[in-house]
């Protein structure tokens, strides 16, 4: 009988520690992304993240005719990547994610998770006061 728990114990604790590599480990996608950066902020209770939203323009709304934006939340992998698109809000950038199967508190409050820039350009017609 203590041979079948001890067994029966191994293969939930195996069990469990694949179920949680999988969900919070293993990386489900990767991608990249393009838009204007519309946000990036640190927040958090206990652990303090960054977070931020690229907004990507379509060209296929709900009703026919309009333009509709799609809004791609995400976590920032680090300080230095975060610090570079806080100095460059509202310019167009390409990122790369990764995408997992659910958030960690100390990775972010998102599934997806930016770990670096691949391209950033300014979008603005002008570099003078309203564009001229």
């Amino acid at each position: 009988m203590k041979k079948f728990l001890r067994i029966t114990l191994i293969v939930i604790i195996i069990g469990l520690g694949l179920y949680l590599y999988w969900h919070f480990f293993w990386v489900f996608g990767e991608g990249v992304k393009a838009g204007q950066l519309n946000y990036v902020v640190k927040k958090g209770f206990v652990f303090k993240t960054y977070e931020g939203t690229l907004i990507q323009s379509g060209f296929k709304g709900s009703t026919a005719g309009t333009i509709q934006s799609y809004e791609f939340r995400f976590s920032i992998a680090s300080d230095e990547i975060a610090n570079k698109m806080m100095a460059n809000s509202g310019k167009e950038f390409e990122l790369h994610y990764k995408e997992y199967m659910g958030a960690l508190p100390w990775r972010g409050a998102t599934v997806f998770i930016v770990d670096s820039i691949l391209s950033m350009r300014d979008t603005r017609a002008g570099s003078g006061p309203l564009g001229q």
